[in-house]
């Protein structure tokens, strides 16, 4: 298979940048694949598990002659690393992120224009609560969705090439505004997170030892970085007020049904909520 792309340029190589990376250099669609990062140890380590050819803690470096450049990092860097990245590299370019919010940085980046690279906002609904190089997986996107977020000014070929991009990958892709992005994942995302949280700071200290396979289960995700989840929140905060708001209207259901003994209304609730989750799958 000929290389898609000649030089892919990946900042932030953790669980998600490390994956993309692996993933790529696993099915040859980049003849050059350059990390960008903070510790030259552990991009050492990203280069040795087969994440990246190169790694480089200069952004000049990482990005000049880049015609695709994916951002992995948190999402309060998005917006200065994109306008950074379009100074540095071909208008014929490609730039995408890999944040779980996009409202804000599709907005902060601006209108497309001619004279730079092309942004197109991207978030692949893939990874875990572990973090870092050594958790990613060349397959971690396979049939999982990516969203891609351009908007009206978006050329129709850079959307194609990113698209055809993630397919590459495995993955599943489909667009829609930042806007209806933010609102989705703060029910499915962003709000189950809040939710774990509470539960486990509800949860007292002494009683952990007692912790079994459903407490393990239900928190799981609240082991995830915190100051990455707060940026997360800080970003999406409105919608995903209005979801715990939901979440606490269901509570308060259960809470009144149980005070009232009302067992009818608890097979109900219990029903409503395993009708939802059946409905997934496994």
């Amino acid at each position: 298979m000929s290389a898609s792309w000649e030089h892919i340029a990946i900042l932030g190589v953790g669980l998600i940048g490390g994956s993309i990376g692996q993933a790529v250099r696993h099915r040859s669609l980049a003849k050059r694949v350059v990390g960008l990062g903070r510790s030259p140890r552990q991009l050492e380590i990203a280069r040795s598990l087969g994440a990246i050819d190169e790694g480089t803690t200069d952004l000049s470096h990482a990005v000049t002659g880049a015609d695709l450049v994916i951002i992995a990092t948190p999402v309060n860097r998005i917006i200065e690393q994109v306008r950074a990245v379009q100074q540095m590299v071909e208008p014929g370019a490609l730039i995408t992120d890999a944040g779980s919010t996009k409202s804000d940085i599709v907005r902060g980046c601006g209108e497309d224009r001619t004279d730079r690279a092309t942004f197109i906002g991207g978030h692949p609904l893939a990874g875990g609560e572990r973090s870092g190089v050594d958790a990613a997986s060349p397959d971690l996107f396979e049939k999982r969705l990516v969203v891609l977020t351009p908007t009206p000014t978006t050329p129709a070929n850079a959307l194609a090439r990113l698209t055809s991009f993630w397919r590459e990958l495995g993955a599943n892709p489909v667009e829609m505004s930042a806007e209806e992005h933010d609102r989705i994942l703060a029910q499915t995302s962003h709000v189950p997170h809040c939710v774990a949280s509470a539960l486990a700071a509800a949860t007292p200290a002494e009683l952990l030892d007692f912790a079994a396979t459903g407490w393990r289960d239900t928190t799981r995700v609240a082991a995830g970085d915190v100051g990455l989840w707060t940026e997360i929140l800080k970003q999406n905060s409105v919608p995903i007020a209005e979801g715990l708001d939901a979440v606490r209207t269901q509570l308060q259901d259960m809470i009144e049904a149980l005070r009232q003994c009302d067992w009818d209304r608890v097979t109900r609730l219990l029903q409503e909520g395993k009708q939802r989750r059946d409905a997934l799958g496994s």
